[in-house]
């Protein structure tokens, strides 16, 4: 009887050891099944409580946590993101975003990631830009969008049904003066349809003369457009070009 038992006592531990170590097996094979996710999130328009509830979500699962800062800016400071969020947030600088995001897709690859992004992450060309160069290097990527300006802009009382194409009036310089946009504003002119302008901003901008004669990277303050800079383009735009499109007779 105590041979017997001792013998089931061992044949017990060695089948209880093989359960455990399948156990185990199964795990590890069912951690590598799953795909990692690069996320791409849109914030809103207001501050950090803006964000989706599947956004948050998605947030708090991830390693990695990027805040896209110069397409648009938050009414908010990065604290207070990492406060609501529970997550350190590293803000993406424009060279981050559009040369440097090699290293946000890479770590997609055994980690979740997020990028953060003002507004709606499909508003802008950067992000549809992302999102490919993840797919190409098999990178699963989810969208989760949120309310944009695109949308917002019917607050003001225009009907959204009655906007043509939309128009980003960047900064003038000396030597640059693009008045590209302003045929987009007559077409929808023609066709008695409103025009969004979409009005520059500039953020951790490099200082080209700076490093041209010192060899070092320095940063411009930031700028961002006003009403009253954005008139006066348009102006000098109607000046240019004549159509009675934005001048000071047009309604």
């Amino acid at each position: 009887i105590l041979r017997q038992s001792t013998g089931q006592g061992v044949s017990n531990y060695h089948h209880r050891s093989r359960t455990a170590a399948g156990d185990a097996q199964t795990q590890r094979c069912s951690t590598a099944a799953i795909a990692m996710v690069f996320y791409l999130v849109g914030l809103g328009l207001g501050d950090e409580r803006d964000i989706t509830v599947r956004g948050l979500e998605a947030v708090k699962k991830c390693d990695q946590v990027w805040l896209e800062a110069y397409t648009s800016v938050l009414c908010v400071g990065v604290e207070r993101l990492e406060a609501f969020y529970g997550r350190e947030v590293k803000v993406a600088s424009r060279e981050v975003v559009e040369s440097g995001c090699d290293e946000m897709l890479e770590r997609s690859k055994d980690g979740n990631v997020a990028l953060l992004v003002v507004g709606d992450v499909l508003c802008a060309t950067t992000h549809t830009d992302i999102a490919l160069r993840a797919k190409k290097l098999d990178v699963k990527v989810e969208v989760i969008q949120n309310a944009s300006v695109m949308g917002a802009v019917g607050k003001c009382g225009l009907q959204l049904y009655s906007y043509g194409q939309c128009v980003s009036l960047p900064f003038w310089t000396e030597q640059w003066r693009p008045t590209s946009w302003y045929e987009k504003i007559a077409f929808n002119r023609s066709g008695n349809l409103h025009t969004l302008c979409l009005l520059d901003i500039k953020v951790k901008e490099p200082d080209y003369a700076h490093l041209a004669e010192t060899g070092r990277t320095r940063y411009l303050p930031p700028r961002f457009m006003t009403i009253n800079q954005a008139v006066e383009q348009l102006l000098s735009a109607e000046a240019e070009h004549g159509q009675g499109v934005c001048g000071p007779d047009a309604r």
